[in-house]
């Protein structure tokens, strides 16, 4: 068979499920390659991650095309190739190894799809089988601080001496004074990631920002997601971000069903942000986005 795969998410990370589909179609005698609009495929894969991306209306040539992934529908597994190695020939710009250790999350949160998708925390694979002999891994566990796997996991992380990164994040809320000491022992590719999506989350953080303190762990090394749902609460969590000294990074709130648009003030506090010169040198109220437009405007009303 001819096999196809459209990567419809403009992201520059590697897509996992079209990396295991690979594996799989190759060891069936397969051809695969991204697709060439002109040529003819037997089946295509086309995979979107998130549900505010547009789709790819470009005319396909198949005999049979799977849309698959949560840009689609949250419950579709269909590009779901659980016992595969991933291909990375695929990426080969990419040196770092893709994976995740644990599936799942214990909290409900509102925006979130991965209770629906993936149910409550459990475990999923082990490192050394993510890391197939590299050195370097990106994580993509929603919680991994919240079960004992996970916690054994990051142990298994600091023997093996190899660099990661949780690029979705830690939850602050589960840093005790041993976990601290943990992960101040972990060989971090770049950052540690935490969240601060609501103000309940502000004391957890704090605490664990202090924790990680007494451990060597400096604040500039610490990456905090911002959630973008109401403006006042929103802008007040990101100044306290910024006095803290840590690295925000805000991420305007798209609705789960994918169908409503951000407004204008999430659009400008994200850039505001996320350009680091402009956050450290003014307020956002100060910052004009645009000629004629001043983000204090956003106040009055």
């Amino acid at each position: 068979m001819k096999i196809g795969f459209i990567k419809v998410d403009g992201n520059h990370f590697p897509n996992l499920a079209l990396m295991k589909l690979s594996t799989y179609h190759k060891a069936q005698g397969d051809t695969v390659e991204w697709v060439n609009y002109w040529d003819r495929y037997d089946r295509v894969y086309c995979s979107k991650v998130f549900t505010f991306t547009p789709d790819d209306l470009t005319c396909i040539q198949a005999d049979e095309i799977i849309k698959g992934g949560t840009g689609y529908k949250i419950s579709n597994d269909t590009l779901f190739c659980d016992d595969v190695i991933p291909d990375y020939s695929l990426f080969p710009s990419f040196s770092e190894a893709y994976g995740y250790l644990t599936r799942g999350c214990i909290r409900q949160c509102s925006w979130c799809v991965v209770p629906l998708k993936e149910g409550n925390i459990r475990p999923y694979c082990d490192i050394e089988t993510v890391l197939q002999g590299r050195k370097r891994a990106i994580l993509m566990d929603n919680n991994v601080l919240a079960c004992n796997y996970g916690l054994e996991q990051i142990e298994k992380i600091i023997e093996l001496k190899c660099r990661v990164d949780f690029n979705q994040g830690m939850d602050c809320r589960l840093v005790t004074d041993d976990v601290a000491k943990m992960l101040s022992k972990v060989k971090w590719l770049r950052f540690i990631r935490f969240a601060l999506d609501t103000k309940s989350q502000i004391e957890p953080l704090i605490s664990a920002l202090e924790k990680l303190n007494r451990y060597g762990i400096e604040n500039r090394k610490i990456f905090v997601y911002t959630l973008l749902i109401d403006l006042h609460d929103s802008y007040q969590r990101i100044n306290l971000l910024k006095r803290l000294g840590v690295i925000p990074f805000a991420q305007p709130y798209f609705p789960i069903d994918g169908k409503s648009d951000i407004p204008q003030w999430q659009h400008d506090l994200t850039r505001y942000t996320n350009k680091t010169m402009i956050l450290k040198n003014i307020d956002f109220k100060e910052y004009r986005p645009r000629i004629g437009f001043q983000c204090n405007e956003y106040f009055k009303t």
